[in-house]
């Protein structure tokens, strides 16, 4: 179910039987010869694919995230960390005060790990109400899935290369990249992070089969299920 597709009434009469939505969020930023809403295209994608069957409505994705260290490459849209703290806290707020009291947040981008603090901060204010947060990648079974099929998998490389985050006519290269350690990576300024870089990818090969991929994907949509189900 998708908010988008459905007005207020259908809202109304979906509340007087349940109370759960989820709330992606994802960045714009660069993803080497990926699109640059990748984080933002997964997160809704995903978020679509595992409400589908359960018929839980999806609120429309934010684009938009904190992503300073990119900000030396073209297209990188960073909000102030104030400001996105503020701006999640208010949505999550609304949603509550709309009825929902059990909110699940899809997340694209590491860069957004932070609003942690804003979702704990929101359940202190509504003690009736449950909000969970979940990066995509992170489910347990969906990242021992991913580390058995390559354990280099880093921002741009082959673990967001899907069929929908790819653009046309763009060819990626056939040897891998020197992986760069991503804790290293955040203590570089962002004009020297560019050079160190290059075309973007944190290292690794560029892509994997479809069918590897489309495993991943499935996994991690039914992880996403389970986290909906389960509310302890």
């Amino acid at each position: 179910m998708n908010i988008k597709e459905m007005n207020w009434m259908q809202l109304e009469e979906y509340l007087k039987q349940d109370d759960r939505a989820i709330l992606p969020i994802g960045s714009v930023e660069q993803h080497a010869y990926l699109s640059l809403c990748t984080d933002a295209i997964l997160a809704e994608k995903i978020a679509q694919d595992a409400a589908f069957s359960l018929q839980i409505p999806v609120f429309p994705i934010l684009y938009y995230g904190m992503t300073p260290h990119l900000k030396a490459f073209p297209g990188a849209i960073s909000l102030k960390i104030p400001l996105y703290m503020e701006l999640i806290q208010n949505i999550l707020e609304e949603i509550i005060r709309n009825g929902f009291h059990r909110v699940l947040v899809v997340n694209g981008h590491g860069g957004n790990n932070a609003i942690c603090e804003v979702t704990s901060e929101v359940m202190a204010n509504h003690p009736d109400v449950k909000i969970k947060f979940h990066n995509w990648w992170d489910g347990p079974k969906t990242w021992e899935l991913i580390q058995a099929i390559d354990p280099v998998a880093t921002h741009a490389s082959w673990l967001e290369n899907f069929p929908w985050t790819r653009l046309c006519n763009v060819i990626f290269p056939k040897h891998p990249k020197k992986a760069y350690n991503p804790d290293a990576i955040q203590l570089i300024n962002g004009k020297d992070l560019r050079s160190v870089l290059g075309d973007g990818s944190f290292g690794g090969v560029y892509e994997h089969s479809d069918e590897d991929m489309l495993e991943i994907w499935e996994t991690a949509v039914k992880e996403i299920q389970e986290s909906l189900e389960n509310w302890y």
